[in-house]
């Protein structure tokens, strides 16, 4: 066992960190979907 797997500095599930980065991505791209889409109605 290497030095890295005996002193762990988080003990926390990777999955959370995971699921809040796809949240906040899916959610900052979206943003850009829904300014656009309004930009657009109103340009026409």
């Amino acid at each position: 066992m290497n030095e890295f797997e005996k002193n762990v500095q988080s003990k926390r599930h990777d999955i959370g960190d995971s699921a809040m980065g796809f949240v906040a991505s899916f959610g900052f791209f979206t943003i850009l979907f829904v300014i656009a889409v309004a930009i657009k109605a109103i340009g026409a």
